[in-house]
């Protein structure tokens, strides 16, 4: 069984490292200053990726500030307050069929709540609130289970010397279980970043020049870049190597966000 094991690790590593090799040799050509710092130009087919780089990251990070204490509020309540009640178990039933749901389907509500019911639009609060509602389950998931990992001594101190019990949870058990917590910012901002059919219908567009200069304005993002170019473009071929520029740049950036919440993780954990 072990053997088992070790071999379906190795195929997964395996298929990762093929995937990331292919990426590396099919965009590193097109990869230069101009790729990064300009947006597209000759109908897609030249300029570079500037406006989706800074519309991925302001949809990713955005939807993480709005998920991630919003996610670890539910998870205090659930663990802390609500217990094993009837409601509670309501919630995370809710909780765990919602991770299930497609990303199209949270493409779809947020185009009809929040771009036609709430009247923002096509923008970046749209997308900004849709993928926020994605990365909920797996916030609240792993806050909550950071929080069963805190020892309930640690509680049981604290209320003992006097502490309120919302003293106890904001000065003890969250500090306690904020590295865990960021586990699940990880998760949430690399499945954010990387969501396609949740931002076509609520915040990217097909191409803007300019940078965003509110939250309301439309954006080009990453993710739906690589598509247009692989799908609708005037001419699909020319654009290949761009295609594959685009998913590399996807792929470092994705890391680069992951690499840095693990280093703060890291860091909180050891103080």
């Amino acid at each position: 069984m072990f053997g088992v094991l070790r071999l379906s690790a190795l195929i997964n590593i395996a298929a990762l490292l093929g995937i990331c090799v292919f990426l590396v040799v099919q965009g590193a050509p097109a990869i230069t200053w101009e790729f990064l710092s300009q947006p597209p130009r000759r109908m897609m087919t030249a300029g570079g990726v500037w406006p989706c780089i800074v519309g991925t990251l302001l949809l990713s990070c955005g939807a993480l500030l709005v998920a991630f204490p919003t996610g670890v509020a539910t998870a205090v309540y659930l663990h802390e307050y609500a217990g094993r009640s009837p409601f509670a178990r309501v919630i995370r039933l809710g909780v765990a069929n919602l991770a299930g749901v497609p990303s199209v389907v949270f493409g779809l509500f947020g185009l009809a709540f929040f771009v036609t019911w709430c009247g923002f639009g096509v923008s970046i609060l749209s997308g900004i609130l849709t993928l926020a509602a994605l990365t909920l389950p797996v916030v609240i998931g792993t806050a909550e289970e950071a929080l069963r990992q805190v020892p309930d001594t640690y509680r049981e101190a604290s209320l003992a010397l006097g502490a309120t019990k919302w003293q106890t949870i904001g000065r003890v058990v969250l500090p306690s279980a904020l590295p865990g917590m960021l586990t699940g910012a990880i998760l949430g901002v690399a499945r954010a970043a990387g969501e396609t059919a949740a931002i076509m219908f609520t915040a990217a567009v097909f191409y803007t020049p300019k940078t965003p200069d509110s939250i309301f304005s439309a954006v080009m993002a990453l993710p739906y870049h690589m598509y247009v170019l692989a799908t609708a473009g005037t001419d699909i071929e020319k654009t290949r190597p761009l295609q594959y520029g685009t998913a590399l740049v996807l792929i470092v950036l994705v890391l680069g966000m992951n690499i840095g919440a693990i280093v703060l993780r890291d860091r909180l954990r050891v103080e």
